[in-house]
């Protein structure tokens, strides 16, 4: 008896690699006996398809997909796409066809993973067809697929309704396409509101990850590299390693959560073994890696998880993941990020009777910084108002259903303590408002609890802001302010949802310490101060332990304490004493292993007072010098020189040099042995861009002894088409050269995010037709415009032609926000300024430029005054990009713009461009880095 599989079918899983579908290309009726095609119309040839054309060249353009590195079509669902179609004659409309998109294993219409698209005299289905355009005998044919479709890699055919059958094309790769989610399209389900959202979350293939301490903040550079090679792939591969179910690929909720579990290997084989040792001899140390595209294409090529990741890198693999699929999302980092191990909103720190550490029974623990991911999504399984930032985490920390995952989880629901909504709520919730306890044992292992502090978890959440470097701080997002009406009540609802608390009241100590230190470089001298204050009005005797300890940036002390001191002395009433600590090179570097932080731990004893306090400072480590040569054009060669000198009294063992750079330079990875006190390493490699645009540089020295030593934390560099690309024919002008000497001083702001083509393309006023030297042009201009955002160090030759419509200049400045924030105080020449004054230009007297010596040139654009001898170098740059825009009046036709406006707009960008003595973008790095040089 034959068995029955009705109720067993198994449910598809896999979207590569599909060699076989299983149809014929002709496919009689039903009741028809004839396996022979025939014309559905007498007398006229039976239609049949020639060719097919996935347009890639314009449907990559409006579906934001032309960075990816394939060759297939990529397009984003709930938006038109067009396929040209060739028959062997004009199509008429008696003819009937059809499209016909297929997904995974056994497709099947009632699993969506089959799509049959009509365009003839029959009419209904998922995704929607139309004519666009018949041409003789190519039909352009417009496709838009559902907003909730599946996401992976397509098969598309073409069928033809024959009198006896439908007649498909052969099995051709060249048709497959992938389909992402769209951001861009308001019914679906990622649909984010706003083009700088997109820009970042979306589009922006490289990012910053903050790090340190919540008063040490530093900030890593990572290439998420979306766009790479086998990118897109790998993603795939990761669902398909997984056996996520084909038909549950167009739900974002169950392709988060699912993610989140396969970026850990933790149970299931996926792309990352976690390893917090210091033990990373049978891979890579985590904070070698300097992008995500080749962990994946290793996974992806290997099919066994890739050694070693952290938390930083788990956030960053994740987060290539879900922007490469369309997804918005950003890394977040919690600093002073609680891990507790019995799931209660209570973080204990123990200590003996004698007032140290204990370290053998202290289980929880609070990690100086810990990095997940935000996805921005539309919850359909919950009320509208849980739409929008979910949190999302690879890291292994906690089962879930079986699984390391984390997430989805509503970003609103955990600031207002409603934890019963999926999914873990409750563990985020822990990580950013656990109460840290400190409890003292006595000798017979007896706990009390003598400190509670409500402030110190989840003191400072970041991410990278939309506006450059500068870090954002979405703290108010997930909690509201300390002791506030609303604190009191999320907490209350908290503990209804049965998350228990240390209610214990104490008064306010009479006793109370404050630990400062100036962190310096790893090597140098550590001095620490401690300050005791005695708040009450009798004399206390106060008997004092100190210990230093490295410590792993989860809160792990790594050793034995560094350093141990004792002390008692006596402090009045209302008085305070300054106790000083300080630790020689030769006491903790040969110590610190693959960490650079040190936790100070100070308790103070009374009669009847007991006070700690515990405080991390985090080492600083020297830079790079990195010099780049060569012509920043796609195709040619340019070089970077790294260079590095050990200034420390210790060799360094076990050196790696990395380097990446999106659209630069594949990952490079150079071992040295050891380098010796002063000693130098130097590497020189060469590369050739491969696409225009804004691209980063990414360089890190790991050692075994001294990890993540980087360049601020990364270098941006321009790359322009080549020359040939872009001069018109018969144009006899050479090209305007800007010297050299004009722009590699200069330090200015570009926007991380890419620079968008439709921005450089948009269509001119007057119906003015576009020429390739206005393109190069606005190009020019929107990087100066972009330059002015964010602090960053720039190699800018710029092959510019002479001529150009004036209105091409005017047009890069419009929808540009000119007047981004600006940290520095000094408010000489800021775009703020401007802001304030509710001003569109900066006018030629302005007093800040009469200040520099600049004279305006005069109405007259042919008449180009010199620049002033009081011009700093910062104004030279400009001054020659007001000759640019002058050079291009001169040729402009009569009446386009008057030539005042061109000059306004020119000494407004000049105005944002000209403060390199205080343009302090980025609140950690006050001043630019030295070690950066251009030849």
């Amino acid at each position: 008896m034959k068995k029955s599989f009705r109720y067993a079918s198994r449910v598809p899983n896999k979207n590569l690699h599909i060699d076989h579908d299983d149809f014929r290309e002709f496919e009689p009726f039903d009741g028809e006996t004839d396996l022979v095609p025939k014309s559905a119309q007498p007398g006229v040839d039976a239609l049949s398809v020639v060719g097919v054309d996935m347009r890639k060249d314009i449907n990559a353009a409006h579906h934001y997909t032309g960075e990816y590195m394939t060759n297939l079509l990529v397009v984003r669902r709930g938006q038109q796409f067009i396929i040209d179609v060739s028959f062997n004659r004009p199509a008429t409309p008696q003819d009937d066809f059809q499209l016909e998109f297929l997904i995974g294993a056994d497709p099947a219409a009632n699993k969506e993973s089959l799509v049959v698209v009509n365009f003839g005299n029959h009419s209904g289905a998922a995704w929607a067809g139309q004519i666009v355009e018949a041409r003789d005998t190519v039909v352009s044919l417009g496709v838009t697929a559902s907003s909730k479709a599946i996401v992976g890699l397509y098969r598309m055919y073409v069928a033809v309704a024959m009198g006896n059958g439908m007649q498909r094309t052969e099995k051709d790769p060249n048709t497959n396409f992938y389909l992402l989610f769209n951001p861009w399209n308001p019914d679906d389900d990622v649909f984010y509101p706003d083009d700088a959202g997109r820009s970042e979350y979306v589009l922006n293939s490289t990012g910053l990850i903050y790090m340190g301490t919540s008063d040490q903040v530093t900030e890593r550079g990572w290439v998420y590299g979306q766009f790479e090679e086998g990118i897109l792939d790998a993603c795939i591969y990761i669902m398909d390693a997984c056996r996520m179910p084909i038909p549950n690929r167009g739900d974002v909720v169950k392709m988060v959560r699912t993610a989140s579990a396969l970026i850990n290997s933790q149970d299931d084989n996926g792309v990352l073994i976690g390893n917090w040792s210091d033990d990373f001899s049978m891979g890579t140390p985590p904070t070698t890696w300097t992008g995500s595209a080749s962990i994946l294409q290793k996974y992806h090529t290997s099919g066994a998880p890739v050694s070693f990741a952290q938390c930083w890198v788990y956030a960053g693999v994740l987060n290539t993941f879900l922007r490469c699929l369309g997804i918005p999302s950003r890394v977040i980092t919690n600093f002073n990020s609680a891990h507790d191990n019995t799931g209660n909103l209570k973080t204990e720190l123990i200590f003996k009777p004698d007032g140290t550490p204990d370290r053998h029974n202290t289980q929880d623990s609070i990690w100086n910084f810990h990095c997940w991911n935000e996805a921005f999504m539309k919850r359909v399984d919950l009320p509208p108002k849980y739409s929008g930032w979910q949190v999302v985490d690879a890291t292994p920390q906690e089962t879930n259903d079986g699984y390391f995952r984390c997430g989805p989880a509503p970003v609103i629901a955990i600031r207002d303590g409603e934890l019963c909504h999926p999914f873990d709520c409750g563990f985020v919730f822990a990580e950013v408002n656990s109460d840290l306890i400190h409890m003292k044992s006595d000798k017979y292992g007896n706990m009390t609890s003598f400190k509670v502090d409500t402030t110190y978890v989840g003191k400072l959440i970041y991410t990278k802001s939309l506006s450059g470097r500068r870090p954002e701080d979405i703290t108010g997002t997930y909690k509201h302010p300390e002791g506030s009406l609303a604190d009191q009540q999320t907490m209350a609802l908290a503990e209804q949802y049965g998350c228990s608390r240390d209610r214990s009241n104490f008064p306010a100590s009479k006793l109370s310490i404050h630990i400062s230190a100036q962190a310096g470089y790893v090597g140098e001298p550590l001095r620490v101060s401690v300050t005791f204050y005695n708040q009450s009005e009798t004399m206390k005797s106060v008997k004092v332990h100190m210990e230093i300890s490295p410590t792993y940036y989860t809160g792990v002390v790594a050793s034995d304490p560094l350093k141990v001191e004792d002390c008692r002395f006596d402090l009045d009433g209302f008085q305070s004493s300054i106790k000083v600590f300080e630790l020689s090179p030769q006491e903790y570097v040969s110590k610190l292993g693959s960490n650079s932080s040190l936790e100070v731990t100070v308790t103070g004893q009374t009669d009847d007072v007991e006070v700690s306090e515990v405080k991390t400072i985090a080492l600083k480590l020297p830079p790079l010098n990195i010099t780049l040569s060569g012509q920043p054009q796609v195709n040619r060669d340019m070089y970077v020189l790294v260079s590095f000198t050990n200034t420390m009294g210790f060799p360094l063992t076990g050196a790696k040099l990395a380097m990446e750079g999106a659209g630069l330079l594949e990952t490079q990875v150079y071992n040295y042995r050891t380098i010796p006190p002063m000693g130098q390493i130097s590497r020189k490699v060469g590369f050739r861009p491969t696409k225009p645009g804004l691209q980063t540089l990414l360089v890190v020295l790991d050692c075994d002894n001294l990890p993540d030593v980087t360049f601020d934390p990364f270098l941006l560099v321009v790359v322009f088409e080549r020359e040939a690309a872009v001069r018109p024919a018969g144009h006899q002008r050479e090209a305007a050269v800007f010297p050299p000497s004009d722009l590699q001083s200069e330090r200015r702001s570009l926007s991380a995010a890419s620079i968008q083509q439709g921005a450089m393309h948009s269509d001119e006023p007057n119906n003015h037709k576009v020429s390739d030297q206005t393109r190069i042009i606005r190009s020019m201009m929107q990087v100066k415009v972009y330059m002015m955002q964010q602090q960053q160090l720039i190699h800018l030759p710029l092959l510019v032609p002479q001529s150009a419509p004036v209105a091409a200049i005017l047009t890069c400045f419009q929808g540009v926000d000119l007047c981004g924030p600006v940290a520095d105080p000094d408010p000489v020449l800021r775009p703020a300024d401007l802001r304030l004054q509710g001003k569109q230009l900066l006018p030629t007297n302005h007093p800040s430029l009469l200040e520099t010596g600049f004279s305006p040139p005069p109405a007259a654009p042919s008449c180009i005054l010199p620049p002033p001898p009081r011009l700093s170098a910062e104004h030279m740059s400009a001054c020659s990009l007001l000759r640019l825009c002058c050079a291009a009046l001169e040729e402009a036709e009569p009446g386009r713009a008057e030539p005042g406006q061109a000059v306004e707009h020119v000494l407004l960008l000049l105005a944002g461009c000209s403060s390199s003595s205080s343009s302090s973008m980025c609140s950690s790095s006050p001043t630019p880095p030295t070690g950066v040089g251009f030849m």
